[in-house]
């Protein structure tokens, strides 16, 4: 999802507007291809673009077949090959293939699959756009159809056969309760790993602006921000307060939701007794078997920013080999 960034949005938006929009979309990529499968770039009737499918390579002409598109009201496969020179411009070290489908907002992508597709996205619901290519047949689908779940799990858009998926995860989230001297090495992390990073601390000295510039905070009791936040399986919990009146509530909350990772700071000691609280609280060792705890991979991590480094790795394990 963060190559599509809000591209479905601004499509949605651009149609209404009545300026035309054309959705070009990365199906395929044989070599080095400058850009994933799923990347997209959007062009309007007056040749305004966003996003990307190349890099730069062949945006250019990219824009061109759109725009065309969007005036003879049909689709588009465009095949282009990368050559060397332009890869090393992009930063590769050699170049590829991609193949591009083109899509004019209303005679081919039809404007309710889209408004269809960004209530999902708003709603953090997993949407899959599936597309035959071959017979233009269009339609949405969730991860419990067409043999889907493990494309939403891998969060992998690609070609089968003839179709197209392209796959609509919700943005990844972590929520770090403690905002403390951790989490101001962990939250950037979190953000350029492509994380949308919340910071939960009631303590207004902890959770200051000033600490964090520019970031979420809220300012409330754990139990009650993680119910306002929301919990799924885009989600992860990293508890770093050390305290069990922030902590505990917390970790309650991520255990009887489906986030895929709740890591909790803290020695072997303090979650001996961690567990204790817990299975008096009547949780089974198997749900707290969940916990990540002492957070973070073994590495040796010694201060905030290696501790931090740990955790982004452990999560990054948790989310992409479960």
């Amino acid at each position: 999802m963060d190559d599509l960034e809000k591209l479905p949005e601004r499509a949605l938006e651009w149609h209404r507007q009545g300026k035309g929009a054309v959705l070009a979309t990365v199906v395929e990529t044989w070599g080095s291809a400058p850009r994933r499968v799923g990347s997209q770039l959007l062009v309007s009737s007056e040749g305004e673009m966003e996003g990307s499918v190349s890099g730069g390579c062949v945006e250019g002409a990219v824009v061109v077949e759109a725009m065309e598109a969007l005036e003879a009201g049909d689709a588009q496969l465009l095949e282009f090959g990368v050559s060397d020179d332009e890869a090393f411009a992009v930063g590769l070290a050699c170049g590829g293939t991609i193949k591009v489908l083109v899509e004019p907002v209303g005679r081919v992508l039809p404007v309710e699959m889209l408004e269809a597709l960004v209530d999902a996205r708003a709603a953090r619901q997993p949407v899959a756009y599936v597309v035959e290519i071959k017979k233009g047949q269009r339609w949405l689908a969730g991860p419990g159809d067409d043999g889907l779940a493990a494309r939403f799990r891998e969060d992998r858009s690609g070609m089968d056969a003839n179709r197209y998926i392209g796959i609509h995860n919700p943005p990844l989230r972590m929520i770090v309760v403690g905002a403390v001297h951790i989490a101001q090495a962990l939250v950037p992390m979190a953000r350029m790993a492509g994380y949308d990073p919340v910071l939960v601390d009631p303590r207004p000295a902890f959770g200051a602006q000033a600490r964090f510039p520019g970031e979420r905070i809220v300012e409330d009791w754990p139990d009650a921000a993680l119910a306002g936040i929301g919990l799924d399986a885009r989600t992860a919990v990293v508890t770093l307060t050390h305290d069990p009146k922030l902590d505990d509530p917390a970790i309650t909350a991520a255990l009887r939701s489906e986030v895929f990772y709740l890591g909790c700071l803290g020695s072997s000691r303090t979650h001996a007794k961690r567990v204790g609280r817990l299975s008096e609280a009547g949780f089974t060792l198997e749900e707290i078997g969940r916990i990540h705890a002492p957070v973070g991979l073994n590495i040796g991590a010694q201060g905030p920013a290696e501790i931090a480094v740990a955790i982004m790795a452990e999560i990054t394990q948790g989310l992409r080999l479960g």
